[in-house]
């Protein structure tokens, strides 16, 4: 079977600093239970459960999800890095889609510790190993500087050398950012910066200044699916349906080509991007609102090329035409993004997807994207998977 499959609700928490926020099962069962709530679904008509989470034990997922009610159904836990969230999306996708179940819940929640991102385990091989030995390669690693910073500001470093962009391009998406989160109630950083605030903010990896990393963050974020059938009985609407999604891991060329760009991602990101346009049959162009992996401001530029949102080479005369924007050709991460709106590792991708749905159905409010009828989610995580997901209006 290949049946239609449609995004029933959305919900989601505000986010919060590490240490402001509630557990991770109370987050994730409030997000959970506002999905069901805007969906107008019990619970017990959910027939299967993914829950994603980078930093937790086996089975924080039915922690989570039993505060809903205990009703035997299966939940699987998944971790993707910082594409979990959008892994759980895709796995629920194709449960709905296949006619295994008839609608499933997709949730995602993570409870983090200040401070940059590092392994948990210190007496194994990290899945990161390859990758590290390889950016050693290209660049060198320093032990003392935030490990991801390296990764995506080694990137930015090979774009500014291929396309001769000026470091200040990078922080205008920055700025670009907070301005978007300033209208988002549910972003841990609403307060507007400038330019010269961005540029001024300690540097944590060339060109990568503080203001350009995302924060570590808490929260939750959760999507109920169900097939055109299941909404029917049920009277939901306005109705978002999945056009199309792929997910895709690393080629050989990542760890071949000597080149940061590819070792972060950009290949997954064009060829699962590549995949969602071939199978839906719409154009880049006509995309109307996009939610991308913006960890750093390095991989927003670099994935808005990776998208095809404009050629290659081209990034900085996007940015500063402000065709990334209100006004523009395409408005990217209105939420604010990861940037401003926060990065809670497993709940990032189904953030995004809670923001376009809201995009689609014209519930956005101050940051409504007038006219919306196609959105684009992109979720990316290092070691490695992309998930990029369209969103067709009803």
């Amino acid at each position: 079977m290949n049946r239609n499959v449609l995004v029933a609700g959305v919900g989601m928490i505000p986010f919060s600093k590490p240490g402001a926020s509630e557990p991770y099962p109370a987050m994730g069962a409030r997000a959970a239970r506002a999905a069901l709530d805007d969906a107008g679904v019990p619970y017990g008509d959910v027939q299967q459960a993914y829950a994603a989470y980078v930093y937790g034990d086996s089975t924080c997922g039915q922690a989570a999800v039993y505060g809903l009610g205990l009703t035997g159904i299966p939940v699987f836990n998944v971790n993707n890095n910082c594409a979990s969230g959008s892994s759980a999306l895709f796995l629920a996708r194709q449960a709905v889609q296949s006619g295994a179940v008839d609608c499933a819940l997709a949730l995602g929640f993570e409870q983090m510790s200040p401070g940059a991102l590092k392994s948990m385990y210190e007496d194994r091989p990290s899945p990161l190993a390859g990758f590290i030995e390889s950016m050693r390669a290209i660049q060198g690693y320093d032990a003392d500087r935030p490990r991801a910073a390296q990764f995506f500001g080694g990137a930015g470093r090979d774009y500014m050398k291929q396309h001769g962009i000026r470091p200040d391009t990078f922080a205008r998406i920055s700025v670009k950012a907070r301005q978007h989160a300033a209208r988002n109630p549910y972003a841990v950083f609403r307060q507007t910066v400038t330019l010269e605030e961005v540029l001024a903010s300690p540097m944590i990896f060339e060109p990568l200044t503080r203001l350009q990393c995302c924060p570590p963050t808490c929260g939750a974020a959760a999507a109920l699916l169900c097939s055109e059938d299941f909404a029917r009985r049920r009277g939901i609407a306005p109705a978002v349906r999945i056009a199309a999604q792929s997910m895709t891991t690393d080629t050989a060329p990542a760890f071949e080509s000597a080149d940061m760009r590819k070792l972060v991602g950009y290949d997954m990101t064009r060829a699962a991007a590549d995949q969602v346009f071939e199978a839906s049959g719409v154009d880049p162009a006509d995309i109307d609102v996009v939610e991308l992996h913006d960890c750093f401001t390095a991989n927003e530029l670099l994935t808005y090329e990776g998208l095809r949102l404009t050629p290659e080479g081209t990034a900085e005369k996007f940015i500063l035409e402000g065709g990334n924007t209100y006004g523009g050709q395409v408005v990217t991460n209105p939420s604010g993004g990861l940037l401003s709106k926060g990065h809670p590792l497993g709940a990032t991708g189904l953030a995004q997807c809670a923001e376009l749905v809201w995009q689609l159905r014209g519930q956005a409010d101050l940051r409504q994207v007038e006219g919306a009828r196609l959105a684009l989610q992109h979720n990316l995580g290092l070691g490695g998977a992309c998930v990029v997901t369209l969103y067709q209006a009803a």
